[in-house]
Parts: C-alpha cells; structure tokens; sequence
C-alpha cells in the first residue's frame, strides 16, 4: 500500500466475544454522516451518558443516539435479536462490534457491558471516556437471527462479556415469551472469579425469572476458581470448575445412549439424546472457551467444522453456532 498516495489508511477490527481480533487495513475511510439515521453503511455521532465501573476491568456504559438520528418508528428486522453494533475508537480509527444489552431504547439509548483488555485498543479507549463524551458508532449488524419457535430447545454458553448476546436475547425475547411459545432456553455462564461475574442488573434478572419460570429458562453460574472474592449478588449454586461435558449432561438433563456398532468403528460417542430432537447451542466467550466446547472458528473467521465437547456428545454444524 502506498503511504505517499494520500489515501487515509483505516484499521478496522473485526472482533468477536470469543475476545480475539483480526485487523483490516482498508485505503478508504467508512463515511461519517452528521445527518443520516443509524445505519450498518456509515458512522454517526453518539454521546455517553453514563459510565459505571461494574467490576476489576469492567464498566457498564449507556450511550444516547440524537433522536434525528434514530431509524423509522417502525425499524426493520436487523434490529430483532441478536445484533451489535461497532464503535470507532477515534485515536486510531479502530473499530469493534459491541452487543446493546436491551437492544434501542424509544429513547435512543443502548447500554453496554464492556471489559478492557491488555491488548484491547477499543476497549481500552472507551473505558477512558467520561459521560458527556461523543463517539461513534454504525450498525446493527445482525449476530445471530431469532425465530419464534423454529426450535425446541436452545441452550446458550457464554464465558465473560460474552454472555451479552445471550442478555440481549433473553430482554428481548425469554422474559417476554408467550404461555403459547414453545422454545425452552438454558444459559451456563462461566467467569474466571467470583467477582467478574456479571454485575447485579445483568445476573438479578436471569437469576429471578430462571426461579419464576423453570419450565421455561434455566440458569447455570460457573466460575474457575473460587478464591473467596464476593459475587455481585447473591446466587443460590455457584458451580466451581469449567463448563464440562458431565456439566452439559446434569444441567441439561441429557440420557446418555449407547453407542451403536458404527460410532464404536470410528471412535465417536453418539449423541447423548434424540438425533432428532431440535435443539441448538450458541456459545460465546474467550477463544479458548468456544474452542474447548464447540471447536474453534475456521478460515477467514467462518464456523468451521463442530469441536470440542459438543463434537464429542456428537452434535453437528447444524446444532452449533460460534458468536
């Protein structure tokens, strides 16, 4: 790339909750509009308005979008769960996708769970920002697509800030469910520590509906150690260990079968349930995490082929997907 062309040079970061980033070097800049509405195709100027740390390296910020500058009173579908949009660290001109926990507010307003990383540039930049402060943001770009009941079960595994998908899906979806809808939901969210759990208005919701509504959401907290450091709130069961198979198999209440003459000729378990059942795992976290469990992404940041755990219980690409 010729520096001497004048062409401004703009990083952009494409990051995943899997808390790994790849960067892009592009010779032209994506357009910053001051009039157009929120749009996946250009930047638009928002402002914080309150940033709250929230635990060791975390903060819970709330950002308000100029009511000129919010979709139609009747948005599209890229605003259905789950969506995230990308905020633009102005020093640098990196940017990263970050998920709103309760989506767009009718006030323009989007909060988000945000941990800084050694290496996080985006991060790192926002958590130095004080309310009042402007930045930028485009989006939504679409996550993962909902769709009312096209599945029986879905059970979501989050580690660290990756669990805001999974917020957003249950503010938006879960807590809202009809008697008549018939997807049941389980999360097992996993943190290093006690005390970067999530904080108390992420997990006290989770925590009161999974108690409300067993039929319907059940709710899991792992941590890898206990090293006697206090969660946000109180949780009744604070499982110690990393989310395992025999984990999946209680909290899931999965049967175990038999394996058949084909499985044992090529080594792999059969599935610890029906074939048939409909059923999807959505698992997000560091990369580490999605590796051990479903296996890592593949080439040019595609799902690649079913790993891990759930390879091992013998899911297939149809019954995982990486966020």
């Amino acid at each position: 790339m010729d520096l001497a062309s004048g062409k401004r040079v703009l990083t952009i970061v494409v990051s995943f909750c899997a808390g790994f980033s790849i960067y892009f070097f592009l010779e032209d800049p994506i357009p910053h509009h001051a009039k157009a509405s929120l749009s996946s195709r250009q930047f638009i100027s928002s402002k914080i308005i309150s940033s709250e740390e929230s635990g060791p390296s975390t903060k819970l910020i709330t950002i308000a979008i100029p009511p000129h500058l919010l979709p139609s009173e009747n948005p599209p579908n890229d605003f259905d769960p789950i969506w995230s949009v990308y905020i633009k660290d102005d020093d640098i001109q990196v940017e990263r996708p970050y998920t709103p926990l309760n989506g767009l507010d009718n006030s323009g307003h989007m909060s988000f769970w945000i941990k800084k990383y050694p290496k996080g540039e985006v991060g790192r930049w926002i958590h130095t920002k004080s309310p009042g402060d402007g930045i930028e943001i485009r989006g939504p770009l679409k996550t993962w697509p909902w769709k009312e009941d096209a599945l029986e079960e879905i059970v979501m595994i989050s580690g660290g800030t990756g669990i805001t998908p999974f917020v957003q899906l249950f503010n938006k979806v879960i807590s809202k469910a009809t008697p008549t809808s018939t997807t049941r939901f389980t999360l097992l969210h996993s943190s290093r520590v006690p005390q970067e759990l999530p904080p108390a208005l992420l997990l006290e919701p989770l925590l009161t509906f999974s108690a409300e509504n067993p039929d319907k959401f059940k709710f899991q907290v792992f941590v890898d150690e206990d090293d006697g450091s206090k969660a946000p709130v109180s949780i009744p069961q604070i499982n110690t260990g990393r989310i395992t198979e025999s984990a999946l198999e209680q909290h899931l209440d999965l049967k175990p079968k038999r394996p058949s003459w084909w499985s044992r000729l090529w080594r792999k378990e059969a599935p610890k349930d029906d074939a048939s059942r409909r059923i999807l795992f959505l698992v997000c976290g560091p990369e580490p995490m999605i590796s051990a469990i479903a296996g890592p992404f593949g080439r040019n940041l595609s799902q690649g082929p079913v790993g891990g755990i759930l390879e091992k219980m013998g899911y297939t690409s149809s019954q995982v997907y990486k966020l």
